[in-house]
């Protein structure tokens, strides 16, 4: 099995500094980019009980900007992520552009394949981590180092950013 310790103590220490909400999924998005890559990287979160989701962070502002919410849509990609808990992974642009609208701006991005690993806390999902990258890049294996790597970093990540943001008003 491959050995992240050093990314994951460098996330611990990040986390541990943050001073901002965005400081936690930053500390994320390097864990990322170390266990799996991501030239593309989103947080959202999931209001279940508003049914709409809010993009809380991203890699790339002037593409993606954190900013409002839309509406959760009920397809194939929430029941794979919500009522599965599961991530979501599709490997070529074609796949993505049945479950995401924005798949033109995916592809003039470079990328061509995703994971949206399900973050899960008290039995609700309140997000998830979306991760980009060219055609073909999450192969099972690293769909599987997802999994094992990043599900507890991006709970603690939510967690202290949410936290850092109440303490902000």
């Amino acid at each position: 099995m491959t050995d992240f310790t050093g990314p994951l103590a460098e996330f611990d220490r990040a986390l541990s500094l943050a001073t901002t909400p965005d400081a936690p999924f930053d500390a994320l998005l390097a864990l990322t980019r170390a266990v799996v890559g991501a030239k593309l990287f989103t947080f959202m979160t999931a209001d279940m009980e508003t049914g709409t989701a809010r993009r809380a962070y991203t890699s790339h502002p002037a593409d993606y900007p954190v900013s409002g919410t839309k509406p959760i849509r009920y397809d194939r990609w929430f029941e794979t992520v919500h009522g599965n808990r599961e991530c979501f992974v599709a490997n070529t642009l074609a796949d993505i552009a049945t479950v995401f609208p924005d798949h033109e701006l995916i592809g003039r991005l470079g990328c061509g394949s995703v994971i949206n690993l399900p973050v899960v806390l008290g039995d609700t999902l309140v997000g998830t981590v979306n991760m980009l990258d060219v055609e073909h890049h999450y192969t099972p294996e690293r769909v599987a180092l997802a999994k094992d790597w990043l599900s507890v970093p991006a709970k603690a990540a939510y967690l202290a950013s949410r936290g850092l943001a109440a303490g902000m008003n």
